[in-house]
Parts: structure tokens; C-alpha cells; sequence
């Protein structure tokens, strides 16, 4: 027994397993830069900027009967380093904000991994935009990817 409890004069809680909530583990993570832009003066944004974003998703997919993904923001640092063309080495970091969590079973188990992947894509779209962002980086279930919105002058 845990000390707090014993100091409430309370019997621990008999848990038990949440019908339909034990299965097949599918975590994500979404990783979205917080600076804008590759140049380094460019504006770093708070992660509350990118948790407002995320949700707003959550609440116009739940308000339309639409399933939503929960999760935690955490920041982080990403450390990177790349070959120059006059064979020196560049090196950076960049403040990042990073989305994670599970398709819980008991909520999201009927629906494929392929509509999990199709949330995860839209979602990071969303946060992509908002945060200007050219590269977003995706994982779920063991798997990984990059969503490019390609450089500006492309668009032209």
C-alpha cells in the first residue's frame, strides 16, 4: 500500500482491465519544426501555438462524428548535420514540437491503420501550415515517413 493511501486510511483500489481497451499497441508520434522556415533567424513558435492548432483538428472531426487522435505535446531539439558541395560539414538544430500517442484500442481499434495513417497525414498538414513548415515527420506501428509541401518557388 502506498504511503498516501495508507495516510488517507484508505484500502487501495481494486483496477481492472477496461473491457474492450486491451489489444494490439499502434503508437504514433508527429514531428513538426517550431522554427519557420530553414533560415535560422526565422520566427520559433511556442508549442501552445501548435496544441492550439491540434485541438481545433480534434474538436471539428469529433463535432462532424468523426474520430480524432489523442496525444501529448512535448518539445525537443532536433540535432542535424549535412555534407557542403566544397566538402566541409554544416550542422544545426532546431526547436521541435513533437505530437505523440497511441491508437487506444478501446477507441480507435475498429478503425484500419490505413485511416490511423490518413488522420496522422491530415493532422500534420494542419500543424505543418500553421507552423510554416516545409517537412513534417510521421510514425506509426513500426513505420515512418516525410510529408514535403515542396519549396515555395515550386508553387509558383
Amino acid at each position: 500500500m502506498s504511503d498516501s493511501v495508507r495516510a488517507r486510511g484508505q484500502a487501495p483500489r481494486a483496477y481492472e482491465i477496461v473491457e474492450g481497451s486491451l489489444g494490439e499497441r499502434r503508437d504514433f508520434k508527429v514531428t513538426i519544426g517550431l522554427r519557420e522556415g530553414w533560415d535560422t533567424e526565422g520566427r520559433v513558435y511556442d508549442i501552445s501555438e501548435a496544441t492550439r492548432v491540434a485541438h481545433a483538428w480534434m474538436r471539428r472531426r469529433v463535432e462532424a462524428g468523426r474520430p480524432a487522435l489523442s496525444g501529448m505535446f512535448t518539445r525537443g531539439e532536433v540535432a542535424y548535420a549535412w555534407p557542403r558541395p566544397d566538402g566541409s560539414v554544416g550542422s544545426d538544430r532546431e526547436p521541435v514540437a513533437i505530437f505523440s500517442g497511441e491508437a487506444v484500442p478501446a477507441y480507435l481499434g475498429h478503425l484500419p491503420d490505413p485511416d490511423i495513417e490518413a488522420m496522422l497525414n491530415e493532422l500534420a498538414a494542419e500543424l505543418g501550415a500553421a507552423l510554416g513548415q516545409e517537412r513534417l515527420y510521421v510514425s506509426f506501428h513500426g513505420r515512418a515517413w516525410i510529408l514535403d509541401a515542396g519549396a515555395p518557388e515550386a508553387k509558383a
